[in-house]
């Protein structure tokens, strides 16, 4: 009985890990998609075709290929893309959100409670 639980915990967690690489394979996928090709080139960082290829390989390494050794080598593509590459794209792009404002701006100008 007590087998039975530990595997069915083994292969819950399992699951979960593996939704999680798959998550965040695809959400890097997404967004090296979304970015412009000539902000890769300016951010002096790989072609965009390259970061597609690669994380577009770590998308179907963990949605059809189960081997732990793949999805982790795919989850580290992921978090490089996510914190060296897109930090330079955005900053190349201008993005971000906040651009020199302070911390009680709302999206239509500052906030003053109400005066």
């Amino acid at each position: 009985m007590l087998r039975m639980l530990a595997d069915k915990f083994d292969f819950g967690l399992w699951m979960i890990v593996n939704l999680v690489f798959l998550v965040t394979s695809v959400a890097a996928l997404v967004m090296a998609a979304v970015a412009r090709e000539d902000a890769y080139r300016a951010a002096d960082k790989k072609t965009k075709p390259f970061w597609l290829v690669i994380l577009g390989v770590a998308v179907a390494v963990n949605l059809f290929v189960p081997m732990l050794f793949l999805s982790i080598a795919g989850l580290i593509a992921s978090i490089v893309f996510f914190v060296d590459v897109r930090p330079a794209l955005q900053q190349v792009s201008g993005g971000g959100r906040r651009r020199g404002g302070s911390s009680s701006d709302g999206p239509y100008g500052p906030y003053n409670g109400g005066r």
